[in-house]
């Protein structure tokens, strides 16, 4: 079985195999571990304060190879965190301080070669994305649709949180997040209609706005899609890492007319709060949170939470419904929308003329 004739395959640039490394480190305990265990299996060393340099003067890369796997079994993941690595560095020294300076951890290094975890889910995949419908919990109608990134490899169908998850691990989230923005909005271009497109991002994929959703604007302008149905979710958790950030990718979400919904809230008034601050166009209540709507606590939450989305402008979907008792819970406590089996899976919808995707 292959993946849909509009899968995309991104290239990811893997790294080779190198036949030398040069480590950097603040722990000082890190560096000798590594030294030893190179020295034992016959590469050449070099050190300096906070740096190991190892040759593989066999050439081939073979034994960095090996190093690198062992490296991986026998530290710790804080360790692996705490050394940054660049391999085959340059001998100009302006191009090796650049290298230096913008050098990947070994957990990312390792990550990346496929040594800690499975990244053929993620170099080998085809990916396309799917669309799961929102509706309106009053008349019924359909009034938007999800995107949600899938892929395939080997036959075998992979969800969007693993290819996020082995992204973040590779260092590649901000590739993978702005792939999946913009393969979300062309391939909805066919078919979306007066519907909103609901399209996940995550803040920590964007360092400069205006820089990095600059390909997502264009590929807005070139769908012709009404930037006002545009949903951008920022999920929950994502949103208090850093809200001085947040806030700001939000305000210039909303400069290009943008609407924002904030994604997979949960139970505990925290998230009272977290609605104060965001003010999201669209509040989405989690499906944790609208399976419990038949106990006190959660639905005394939940409906504080569409009071105050509500005042603030703001409409309310209960994400999870899959039958007509949830939805009616979800009506009581003044959800406006409802998204979940019971409305439809997600699906690829069969566009009548498909937009050609070019990758830069």
């Amino acid at each position: 079985m292959t993946g849909p004739a509009d899968a995309v395959r991104p290239s990811w640039g893997t790294p080779q195999s190198a036949r030398r490394l040069l480590l950097a480190s603040t722990l000082d305990h890190v560096l000798p571990s590594i030294s030893r265990v190179a020295g034992a299996m016959g590469l050449r060393i070099g050190t300096a304060p906070g740096l190991l340099d190892v040759v593989d003067d066999e050439g081939g890369g073979r034994r960095i190879d090996r190093l690198l796997q062992r490296l991986a079994r026998e530290l710790t993941a804080a360790e692996t965190e705490a050394v940054r690595v660049t391999t085959d560095p340059p001998g100009d020294g302006v191009a090796l301080a650049t290298r230096l300076l913008t050098a990947p951890t070994l957990a990312v290094e390792l990550a990346r070669r496929g040594v800690t975890v499975e990244m053929g889910l993620l170099t080998e995949a085809e990916l396309w994305p799917v669309y799961q419908p929102i509706m309106s919990l009053t008349s019924g109608g359909m009034v938007g649709h999800e995107a949600l990134l899938r892929g395939r490899v080997d036959g075998r169908e992979v969800g969007g949180g693993d290819l996020f998850f082995l992204a973040e691990r590779a260092g590649w989230l901000r590739r993978l997040d702005r792939l999946a923005r913009e393969v979300a909005i062309s391939h909805a271009a066919g078919w979306l209609g007066g519907a909103d497109l609901y399209v996940n991002s995550n803040p920590a994929a964007i360092s400069r706005p205006s820089v990095c959703l600059a390909s997502t604007e264009r590929a807005v302008h070139d769908s012709g899609i009404d930037p006002r149905q545009l949903v951008f979710e920022v999920v929950a958790s994502h949103a208090v890492t850093d809200r001085e950030h947040l806030l700001s990718v939000l305000e210039h979400h909303r400069s290009l007319g943008w609407r924002i919904a904030l994604d997979d809230v949960h139970v505990g008034w925290s998230s009272l709060a977290l609605v104060s601050v965001v003010r999201p166009d669209v509040l989405k209540l989690s499906k944790t949170l609208v399976a419990r709507l038949h106990e006190p606590g959660p639905q005394a939450i939940a409906r504080a939470l569409a009071e105050l989305a509500h005042v603030q402008g703001g409409l309310v979907v209960a994400e999870g419904i899959e039958n007509e008792q949830m939805a009616d819970r979800a009506r009581a406590i003044g959800a406006d929308l409802g998204q979940g089996w019971l409305f439809g899976r997600p699906v690829r919808p069969e566009p009548e003329a498909e937009p050609e995707l070019v990758l830069a």
